[in-house]
């Protein structure tokens, strides 16, 4: 429905601003749009039925955006708020306790704005691509919406006119921009617009004249403009504060920085603006013109000691809040009429009026204050981190960052000094209880692990002891988790970090002051883990499951450590940060286990177990600007997200129908595999994928042999190598292992064999699990030389021949001399001919082991004349792997800084 018939069936049924709707109307328009029909009870219908479409619904915002403005909406039969919290608005019913929420940004909402009869609300948001959103309050439909409006810095502030028929918006860019949009006409520019200098500060806040449409003024901290339209442009002139005068005539110097909140007097040509120092400064506009500076001489009211920081009018009426909570009333004349200072509130960001008629308003409209749950300050500890309950609901432990662990009452939120420990400095970075309640553990800034123990005795209470603190990483920990051994009821504690080590802790045999370390393995060659949890018994192994940054997710023995299983992860912008396994269901026809993480600012669910199908996952912003943890109900129903400076939290209605109609859709057995190889099932890849495979059989029996072939639709596992770099993937001595391990032990658990070949459609999905998610970037190739060369002459990074030599041989996987010597044999293409001239033409036969002798001293005959001593970014691209340069295609032409 387009903007242009949203106004016009809204002014037909409206009869102006505040009209209402008559019920011959509502009978005329059957079958017209959600919009025209709409009315205040539509939203917040008295019976709600949802039909789940979505894997992941919102289904309510706690919290808010403080530093935006909240509106009041209703408040006669029912009191309805309108606020934003971070990516989405919402509209809250107080009444009936119920909220519709205006989902459709993907970035923080940075600013918004009502109509002023609250029927039509527009939201903001900021990013790369800014975009506004207008939509009815009515219906909570969105009618209009206006792309890359401000692309360079995003929208800072905006306002309706007082008709609603334009909308005005600020840019934040470096030189700000007004735009006066007809939002009603289906148009991609602005009708008026204007550049301001960048001398009059950053202006936040600029709203219409409700008197004259055709006069705007906006704000900074030290600087107002007054805007006006004339021959067809937006112009604007400045409101000088240097010589300003009190009601005594005397001259008053303000200081800078001190304008907040600024409105147009109701009746008179005026400005008036609040100041830091609690007085009001009014501007005289009679005389005024849109000149580039306009020098008013005008007057200062001095109506209060503490700072205004917010200002409105209302029925004849100038309001003020301040930074004391205290709203106050004054008439035309400012004098006070009546004042609130026992609201208990902090400073007061914004006030909104409803626009209502009186009749029948309640004598009381105060809010009843229902009393909070026990709260607790801890005034000698520096900043929470992270809290965590136990299993049992007993204990509530608190990690400071100041390394002090306070263990709780969960009911009255006391401790005993006893409990309260402190012994790092680092600052408590997670933070977990066992799942019988009786160790606690944290990881803190310093990549150590410290334990407590429930220690009990017959004589007395329960109580916590330190057992020790151990620096068991050399980089930040990225997860802590407590499991129970398969095979017993003996706790574990394993610890996670970016030094790619997985450590488990020998709490068995740790005692009070004495924490042992069962094992440290490291599990990844390249890829940084960045989370882990225990995998649900699928089968009769235990298995933990790994995220990493390359997108990938790992199933590795609970008790060997081998790596069994490699999947592709969600592949949605950035890594997953955390993950956990649902609760199973109680209903009997739901069979499946499901797994819901997070990334950098989206939280998902997937379909378990893993194979890598990516129709089995699902996910969807929701904080534009970082998610911080998340967790899951009781019963697997419902994920909370918490932000990390937007200070909300979300709450997610699962819905498993929903996602796994999503996951039927993708399709059966291969076919989702099949989308994932590049040209699909008939593309020229999968013929040459074929042609490969059913080569390595051939390859397999001998291709000189003259027997009769064998044809087989598998090929042994020993081939696999082969085929996945005939592919172009490379895998590393590893990653091979890995591959072959997981198909060898895929099913030892059930039948005690080893699988010992493999077949095409099994290969698929090996290939596409185990291939890197994203190939490597020409950055990344700029970044090894910036870290591992030394700077020429001209400033660019190079490698001398024998250090490239050398660090083959001895960083990652070290390879041999001989393997060297072939690799740069078949990358440079030369042959035993060619190196014989190349080397003068010296008689004899040379071996392999011949090629490369730099550490014995004798001459390097074939790689002296094909590699240069100093080795560029280019050569090794261009040169020795055949590759464009990777400086001309990232386009920079000097090195970093």
């Amino acid at each position: 429905m387009s903007a242009a018939k949203v106004k016009e069936e809204y002014s037909e049924s409206a009869g102006g601003v505040g009209g209402e709707e008559t019920e011959a109307d509502t009978q005329k328009m059957t079958g017209q749009s959600q919009v025209y029909t709409a009315t205040r009870d539509t939203l917040f219908p008295k019976k709600i039925t949802h039909t789940r479409t979505h894997a992941l619904s919102l289904e309510w915002v706690f919290g808010m955006n403080p530093a935006l403005p909240a509106y009041t909406l209703q408040d006669h039969d029912q009191l309805v708020v309108l606020y934003a919290g971070a990516h989405v608005g919402v509209i809250y019913n107080h009444t009936s306790n119920s909220q519709h929420i205006l989902q459709g940004h993907c970035g923080p909402i940075s600013c918004m704005c009502v109509s002023e009869d609250r029927r039509w609300i527009a939201t903001a948001d900021q990013g790369l691509k800014s975009t506004v959103m207008i939509w009815d309050s009515y219906s909570g439909i969105p009618v209009h919406t206006l792309f890359d409006c401000h692309p360079e810095g995003g929208i800072v502030a905006m306002a309706f006119s007082e008709d609603t028929k334009h909308l005005v918006t600020l840019g934040a860019e470096g030189v700000q921009c007004v735009c006066i949009w007809d939002w009603t006409n289906e148009t991609d520019k602005p009708v008026w617009f204007t550049e301001l200098n960048p001398e009059h500060g950053l202006q936040d806040y600029i709203i219409f004249n409700p008197n004259d449409s055709t006069q705007l003024l906006s704000s900074s901290e030290s600087q107002v403009l007054f805007y006006s339209r004339a021959e067809g442009s937006l112009q604007y002139s400045t409101l000088e504060p240097k010589k300003l005068f009190s009601k005594t005539s005397q001259t008053v110097e303000l200081a800078s920085g001190s304008f907040s909140q600024s409105v147009f007097h109701w009746r008179e040509p005026q400005i008036l603006t609040a100041t830091a120092a609690g007085s009001i400064v009014v501007w005289n506009l009679e005389d005024s013109a849109a000149n580039q500076s306009l020098c008013v001489r005008t007057k200062v009211v001095a109506l209060q000691e503490d700072p205004i920081t917010a200002l409105t009018i209302t029925d004849s009426c100038i309001v003020t809040g301040d930074t004391q909570g205290c709203i106050r009333f004054y008439d035309e004349a400012f004098l006070l009429l009546t004042w609130y200072n026992e609201l208990n509130l902090d400073a007061i960001v914004s006030i909104s009026f409803s626009k209502e008629c009186t009749e029948g308003y309640l004598e009381d409209c105060s809010l009843e204050a229902k009393p909070l749950m026990i709260s607790r300050v801890f005034e000698t500890e520096r900043q929470i981190q992270c809290v965590t309950f136990d299993p049992q609901g007993l204990y509530l432990a608190v990690g400071f960052g100041s390394g002090a662990v306070h263990i709780l009452n969960a009911s009255t939120l006391q401790s005993d000094p006893e409990e309260c420990f402190h012994h790092t400095d680092d600052s408590i970075h997670h933070i977990t209880f066992s799942l019988d309640s009786k160790y606690l553990a944290t990881a803190d800034a310093g990549k150590a692990v410290t334990v407590f123990r429930l220690q009990t005795n017959k004589d007395s209470s329960p109580r916590w002891v330190y057992m020790g603190r151990y620096r068991s990483h050399y980089k930040p920990i990225t997860d802590l988790l407590f499991g129970v051994h398969l095979d017993s009821t003996q706790c574990r504690l394993l610890s996670l970090g970016m030094d790619r080590r997985l450590v488990e802790y020998d709490l068995e045999n740790s005692d009070v002051n004495k924490l042992l370390i069962l094992s440290s393995e490291r599990i990844e060659q390249s890829a940084v883990p960045t989370c882990m949890t225990w995998y649900p018994l699928l089968t009769e192994e235990l298995f933990l499951l790994v995220a990493s940054d390359q997108h990938k997710m790992k199933l590795f023995n609970s008790t060997t450590k081998m790596c069994r299983k490699t999947v592709c992860g969600p592949t949605y912008g950035s890594p997953v940060q955390k993950t956990l396994v649902l609760p199973r269901s109680e209903e009997p026809e739901v069979n499946s286990y499901y797994l819901t993480y997070i990334t950098e600012d989206k939280v998902g669910l997937q379909i378990l177990p893993l194979d890598g199908n990516p129709y089995k996952s699902n996910a969807l912003i929701c904080h534009p600007s970082g998610v911080s943890t998340f967790a899951c109900s009781y019963d697997g129903l419902f994920v909370f997200t918490a932000g990390r400076s937007d200070c909300t939290v979300l709450s997610w209605e699962i819905s498993i129908n929903a996602l796994e109609a999503a996951a039927a859709l993708g399709g059966k057995d291969l076919v989702p595999f099949y989308t994932l190889l590049e040209g699909g099932r008939d593309g020229r890849f999968y013929r040459e994928m074929e042609d490969f495979f059913y080569y390595c059989q051939i390859r397999h029996q001998g291709t000189d042999s003259m027997e009769r072939r064998q044809v087989s639709t598998r090929i042994p596992l020993s081939e696999v190598p082969s085929l996945m770099r005939a592919l172009a993937y490379f895998p590393t001595e590893q990653e091979i292992e890995d591959m072959q391990n997981e198909v060898k032990f895929s099913k030892y658990a059930e039948t005690g064999k080893y699988v010992t070949d493999i077949d095409l459609e099994e290969f698929i999905k090996l290939y596409v699990n185990h291939r890197p998610v994203f190939s490597i970037s020409s950055n990344e190739l700029v970044e090894a030389f910036d870290i591992l060369g030394a700077r020429d002459n001209t400033g660019q990074p190079v490698l001398q021949r024998n250090e490239l030599l050398k660090l083959l041989q001895a960083r990652g996987e070290h390879m041999t001399e001989e393997e060297v010597g072939e690799c740069f044999t078949t990358l440079l293409g030369l042959d035993e001919e060619e190196q014989e001239e190349k080397a003068g033409g010296g008689g004899g036969e040379q071996s392999e082991h011949d090629i490369y002798k730099s550490d014995s001293g004798e001459s390097e005959y074939s790689l002296e004349c094909a590699i240069p001593d100093e080795i560029s970014l280019e050569t090794f691209t261009g040169h020795i792997l055949g590759f464009p340069s990777s400086a001309k295609q990232s386009g920079r032409s000097s090195p970093p800084e």
